[in-house]
């Protein structure tokens, strides 16, 4: 479990330039970034004294770790010198130290600091290497290879000797390109190299050192564009080697989301541990209940006992699915790799998926517009596509990161046009409708947070979605009541439905234009804990929020535009024919392709995601329509759906979620590995777990529903206190709440 061993010894490249350290993530260090990790060391009392010792190849690594953490040209004209780099902004010391043989020298180098009483004297991190010069000098002769390893034999108890205080990394011999090599360094070969390296690796594999293995990967991986001498290293393969020092030294102070190589995991928090406790408690109560079931009861008792066994048993494999999360996503337990993307990775799993759901079509007996079946296969495709986006990382391609927004943009559409459907035709504005659907979508999230230590507000797309049902439940159910029968009844309630409308389209743009209100509003306690970040930010909610600010407004109007059209027979969908006449219909087909090609141009041509962000809620609505005007006005479309797409609709919720730590790994910024070195199987493996706990986690939801929510008032209220008793003594502990 060891992170900074993966780290320093293999990996791979899974693309040209990229290097993937084995088992874990890698973040990618600017200037800025190392500036702020010595500063931050430096300001908690540590000191930054890192050393280079050895020949050309450790000072090229010396200039290179120099030219990232600081803008002040390095010029020596001296050869064989050492060199000295100092920074007091930052409080960091960097020294090369010309020492190219292992031999009585060096060791004096060593010994001197070992010696030393002042503080500071010592380097915190030692980084060191030779070969190439005991080579050169001895014509690769066996005694200067045996003098080698009695004088690191030798020098490797004064490295065990400072371990307290230095972190000693010793760098394998890169290999070299022997046709390249001048005359004179020509018995410098790849087989002395290894030679040199082996001994090393005997002399040093069970010291304190740090064998440092994978900057050799690295090099042969540039093996063909080393520098034209032949033996040092190209500047590509300096920069990840630097790179991996700056992980190695800086991640476990820094805490980057994408950086856990040498990272400790988090420790669980006290709320953690008893949620953990809970859990097993309940696994405890389910085992008795099941050996209760065994044993002769009255038939009252054997009801109660029923519903105290469902609910135990369903919470006792959501501990075993939490503790599979933890395990997965807040320990070293599974090992981590970072995200990498390429057009070939992305749009080449994205093109199988969508063969498989076109070779799943049925047919389907409703033939409504966006009617279930539809529904659940839109959001299952889309699904889809936004977890294979997430897993490649193909954020930072502008296009599929603008059309992935208008997929999240068509959920919270779905979300105001699902939902102003029901209550047009159901008329059910209760308190038990509006209890169930919050609980049904926010029971895994709740979970969650108390299980990953989390607050709400990560789990972004569910808060989004909770506000946005509350939005269209508190303006159907908010007098007067508007329904189809009230419509058609009384023909005046369209205009009071516009005017609510009207009204919701103001507020929101209220919230909108005045950031200061807006803030008022969500930082007020308690409520504030559901829209900041760890950090204590509303920013992240208000871009979320003012992204999609209208997409739910848009679901609603098209709702009550289609429901209009339908009552007065201008759209008749309970046929499977055209909606309308083939010409008219082919013409909206054509105006939608123009709509969804208008949109895929303007992200194509858009310069910023800042620009694209700042339009998008305005010509998001044109994509959604003109897919859905492409999907229902053909008979032949509207009456088939993919039933693969479908199946993954219905848990296309907990899909959402759960990818955050079962199937992406640190929070979503990597990819969880299960088996290395295999990213195909691995993913794969991964995939089918993530799928099955999903499903497992939606029949849980269900369950566990009908016993949070019941239909008789007074349990529901009972329930709704068991739930504000637990929260208030949380919400005090963490001062949303004054008493």
């Amino acid at each position: 479990n060891d992170s900074c061993k993966w780290l320093m010894s293999e990996g791979r490249f899974p693309g040209r330039d990229t290097w993937q350290p084995y088992g874990c993530m890698m973040h990618k260090y600017t200037r800025a970034d190392a500036r702020t990790c010595m500063h931050y060391v430096s300001y908690w009392g540590g000191h930054n004294h890192i050393a280079f010792v050895g020949d050309s190849r450790i000072r090229q690594l010396y200039y290179e770790f120099i030219g990232l953490i600081s803008d002040k040209a390095e010029v020596d004209a001296k050869a064989h010198t050492d060199l000295q780099f100092r920074d007091n902004k930052i409080n960091i010391k960097v020294d090369f130290l010309w020492q190219p043989m292992v031999n009585a020298t060096m060791y004096d180098v060593f010994n001197k600091w070992h010696k030393s009483v002042q503080p500071g004297a010592r380097p915190n991190v030692l980084i060191t290497g030779s070969a190439t010069w005991a080579i050169k000098l001895f014509n690769g002769s066996a005694d200067a290879a045996t003098n080698f390893h009695s004088n690191l034999t030798m020098i490797r108890e004064l490295y065990n000797k400072l371990k307290d205080s230095t972190k000693v990394v010793w760098m394998l011999q890169d290999p070299v390109q022997e046709e390249k090599l001048s005359e004179e360094r020509s018995m410098i070969t790849n087989e002395q190299i290894d030679k040199y390296n082996k001994i090393a690796i005997t002399v040093l594999k069970d010291s304190s050192v740090t064998l440092w293995s994978s900057s050799r990967l690295v090099a042969q991986g540039f093996k063909k564009e080393l520098t034209a001498d032949g033996l040092h290293i190209q500047k590509q393969a300096l920069q990840i080697d630097i790179q991996m020092l700056l992980n190695m030294y800086c991640n476990n102070y820094m805490n980057h989301n994408d950086g856990t190589c040498c990272n400790t995991p988090e420790r669980a928090t006290t709320l953690q541990i008893i949620t953990a406790i809970a859990f097993l408690l309940c696994k405890c109560f389910y085992v008795t209940a099941e050996n209760g079931q065994r044993n002769g009861q009255s038939a009252h008792q054997k009801d109660y006992n029923e519903s105290f066994y469902e609910i135990m048993k369903s919470l006792s494999k959501l501990g075993l699915i939490m503790a599979y999360f933890y395990l997965c996503d807040r320990t070293n337990f599974f090992m981590k790799e970072n995200k990498y993307y390429t057009p070939l990775n992305f749009f080449l799993p994205f093109a199988y998926v969508m063969i498989l759901g076109f070779f799943f079509t049925e047919n389907t007996e409703k033939m409504n517009i966006l009617h279930r079946d539809q529904t659940d296969e839109w959001k299952g495709w889309m699904q889809l596509v936004i977890l294979i986006y997430h897993l490649t990382g193909a954020s930072k391609v502008l296009p599929i990161y603008m059309h992935i927004r208008v997929l999240v943009s068509s959920y919270l559409f779905l979300t105001g046009f699902c939902h102003f459907c029901y209550f047009w035709e159901k008329g059910n504005f209760s308190f038990l409708r509006y209890c169930l659907v919050l609980f049904r979508i926010n029971i895994l999230v709740v979970t969650l947070c108390f299980t990953m230590n989390r607050p709400y507000q990560f789990y972004y797309f569910v808060p989004l979605v909770s506000f946005w049902f509350i939005v269209v439940y508190l303006v159907m159910a908010i007098p007067p009541h508007i329904t189809s029968q009230s419509a058609e009844a009384n023909p005046i309630h369209y205009l009071y439905m516009i005017l609510k409308f009207v009204a919701l389209i103001v507020a929101i743009s209220l919230f909108y234009l005045s950031e200061v209100f807006f803030e008022k509003v969500f930082l007020i306690r308690p409520i504030k804990a559901l829209f900041v970040t760890s950090d204590d930010s509303i920013h992240e909610w208000r871009f979320r929020w003012q992204l999609d600010r209208f997409s739910t407004v848009y679901g609603m109007l098209f709702a009550f535009g289609y429901k209009v059209l339908v009552n007065y027979n201008i759209i008749q969908d309970d046929r499977p024919d055209n909606l309308f006449s083939n010409p008219i219909s082919w013409a909206l087909c054509v105006l939608s392709v123009i709509g969804i090609t208008s949109y895929t141009i303007f992200s194509v041509l858009c310069s910023s995601k800042v620009q694209c962000n700042e339009v998008h809620s305005y010509l998001v609505f044109l994509p959604i329509v003109s897919f859905i005007l492409l999907r229902n006005i053909p008979g032949c479309l509207r009456t088939r759906y993919s039933a693969f797409f479908s199946w993954f609709g219905k848990i296309s919720l907990e899909l959402f979620i759960s990818q955050y730590h079962i199937w992406m790994a640190a929070d979503t910024h990597g990819v969880l590995v299960l088996i290395p070195s295999y990213p195909v199987l691995n993913v794969i493996i991964t995939s089918f777990i993530f799928i099955v706990v999903c499903h497992e986690i939606n029949d849980i939801s269900q369950t566990l529903c009908s016993y949070a929510v019941p239909q008789d008032l007074k349990a529901l209220l009972r329930n709704i206190v068991v739930f504000v008793g637990i929260l208030i003594p949380l919400c005090y502990v963490n001062g949303l709440l004054v008493l």
